[in-house]
């Protein structure tokens, strides 16, 4: 039988007793693609003791982590068992570990978190930290002291072919990324010295300087306005989260059919890169993210953050469904419109119209893409700016199952 499409926003689906029932189904559009490479109320969290239960994984999400990872079923099914249990470890070590804290990082050799603390921990709060579960790693900076490192980069003029800049537990430094190509020109040199000035730094470089994923209007696709074509990321009660630089406060919204939406109720890019838009007209909300036809259709069941090294996977309107893995969380990136701060990077490629898509780890909302650089041909990286930044800015309650 054919796979169609569900529309956007609405999914154009159902919840039942029985899941998930299709209606309201679009055709799908051949050759979906467009030609670009490439931060209220508080809403209430899922417990991160409940975030991607493997019990409740789709056999088409384990089949995407087999080919994207190599895995085997059962591999597959370790790995978010294992990646569940570090969500929930992550926070408990950070209060035990206090000021001494230095990061963690969720290691997919060992299926284990990585917990970093300063000489300052005491020997109990490294003995409770180890018998959790984790591996303990003694370093020279704290975390408190690597951001606040970050923070004054984060002051710095920077070049455009300065990339951007993050805190790397696993370093315990902070790591600027600067395009390949570009490393010897003064003004990147001048900036690379003053960073070293402010901070303990690590210099890497990538292939490209990142852009945003918006694209021109290519009929089928999501949701436009004005001439801007981009991707729903999660409903909320009222409507859905987005990207930032796809429309500014008061923006109207068609959806894939071309009728009309709702409007842009809030936006933020750049500085932040986040926006959300309320839906009327007939349009409604479910808590599914597409997964066009790569893998059933996902049910969302919260927002409990996954750690760096866990699975992710995007979806989005022009390269549909990928996977990899969180690279860096806290990275202020460097588009050429201005700093983007808060950003989780990732190993997951996207291109021009998936700006706003969603990215989720197991059953747990993570963030809405923002930007990156290469294209699902050759890979590159993409970043996103995490959901609960957006739920906690707006006051918006994210749509669950």
């Amino acid at each position: 039988m054919r796979r169609t499409r569900l529309g956007p926003l609405c999914l154009s689906a159902l919840l039942t007793l029985g899941g998930i029932v299709a209606a309201g189904i679009s055709p799908a559009a051949a050759g979906d693609r467009a030609p670009a490479p490439l931060p209220a109320a508080a809403s209430p969290r899922t417990p991160a003791s409940a975030a991607g239960d493997p019990a409740r994984a789709s056999a088409g999400l384990l089949r995407a982590m087999r080919q994207q990872f190599g895995l085997t079923a059962r591999e597959a099914s370790a790995r978010l068992r294992a990646e569940r249990d570090a969500a929930a470890l992550e926070p408990r070590a950070r209060r035990t570990a206090g000021a001494a804290y230095a990061g963690s990082w969720f290691d997919a050799s060992d299926g284990r978190l990585t917990v970093a603390v300063t000489a300052r921990a005491s020997q109990a709060a490294r003995a409770a930290i180890g018998s959790a579960g984790a591996v303990v790693r003694v370093v020279e900076h704290s975390a408190r002291t690597l951001e606040a490192a970050r923070s004054r980069i984060d002051r710095l003029p920077a070049p455009a072919s300065v990339a951007g800049w993050h805190v790397d537990p696993a370093r315990n430094s902070v790591v600027v990324t600067v395009v390949r190509d570009r490393r010897a020109d003064n003004d990147v040199r001048r900036f690379l010295a003053r960073a070293r000035a402010a901070a303990p730094v690590t210099v890497e470089t990538v292939a490209a300087a990142p852009r945003t994923f918006a694209a021109g209007t290519v009929g089928g696709d999501p949701y436009y306005t004005g001439n801007v074509r981009c991707s729903i990321g999660f409903s909320v009660h009222g409507g859905f989260v987005t990207a930032g630089h796809c429309g500014n406060a008061g923006a109207g919204v068609r959806g894939w059919d071309g009728s009309y939406v709702g409007e842009f109720r809030g936006s933020s890019f750049p500085d932040n890169d986040y926006a959300w838009v309320g839906v009327g007209s007939g349009w409604w909300t479910v808590p599914v993210v597409l997964g066009w036809g790569t893998v059933p259709d996902q049910l969302v069941r919260g927002s409990a953050e996954a750690p760096v090294g866990s699975s992710v996977c995007r979806s989005g309107s022009t390269t549909h469904w990928h996977c990899g893995t969180v690279l860096a969380k806290n990275e202020t990136v460097n588009y050429s419109q201005g700093a983007v701060h808060q950003m989780t990077k990732t190993s997951v490629c996207a291109e021009g119209g998936d700006s706003g898509g969603s990215f989720i780890s197991g059953d747990q909302a993570q963030g809405v893409t923002s930007g990156g650089w290469g294209n699902c041909s050759s890979g590159g990286e993409t970043w996103f700016q995490p959901v609960n930044e957006i739920l906690d800015r707006y006051g918006l309650t994210l749509h669950t199952y």
